[in-house]
């Protein structure tokens, strides 16, 4: 398994090119039936996907979260986006989530089966958290997506703590919320594809980055 070792702290340090990401045209917003379906062809027909959610902040203390607001679906190639008051959409994303045949893959997982039980009864099958994975024995804490990508790509993942603390809940996301939460499930599966075709070349040692 590949041992990371880049803190949070060092990452900031250096100057890496920035990881591109996926662009606007190839994401698609699920909010109407014929996406819906080929949302469902697409995820269903791969082996393995990004996965990810979004939950509108909550600021006030006590206060609970009624989220997730979005749920984050790529393949290698295109992200789908599934706003959870779509209603139409819970039987595509049901039939995806609960599939035991696709691998989810994703960082920082945690609560994503609990909220999906508890807001949609979606019964999460086949899960891969990579925050948990790629920590490498014997440590603590999880990595996360800008460290990988940092380790597997040498490149730099932006993300807009902005736009991750925005409304996810808003029937109207910007472009900017679009390319963010997409490239959250695409980088996880990149990660993933990566971290793979390492683990199954011959080995010289582990791989680390210090």
């Amino acid at each position: 398994m590949s041992d990371i070792r880049l803190s949070r702290a060092s990452l900031g340090e250096i100057d890496l090119p920035a990881y591109p990401g996926l662009a606007l045209a190839a994401v698609t917003l699920v909010v109407a039936e014929d996406r819906a379906a080929a949302a469902l062809a697409a995820l269903t027909a791969a082996d393995a996907i990004g996965f990810d959610t979004e939950s509108k902040p909550t600021f006030a203390k006590g206060e609970v979260s009624s989220g997730p607001h979005l749920v984050q679906l790529a393949t290698e190639t295109h992200a789908y986006l599934f706003p959870v008051a779509w209603t139409p959409g819970h039987a595509a994303l049901r039939a995806i989530l609960e599939s035991p045949r696709v691998l989810k893959v994703g960082f920082g997982l945690g609560n994503d089966r609990g909220a999906l039980r508890s807001r949609l009864g979606i019964e999460l099958q086949n899960l891969l958290d990579l925050g948990a994975v790629l920590r490498g024995p014997g440590h603590r804490g999880m990595v996360g997506a800008k460290v990988a990508v940092a380790h597997f790509f040498g490149q730099k993942l932006q993300k807009s703590r902005k736009i991750g603390t925005s409304n996810w809940a808003n029937p109207r996301l910007s472009d900017g919320q679009l390319l963010y939460a997409a490239n959250d499930a695409h980088v996880a599966l990149r990660v993933y594809r990566e971290w793979r075709r390492r683990e199954r070349a011959p080995a010289a040692g582990p791989a680390r980055v210090s």
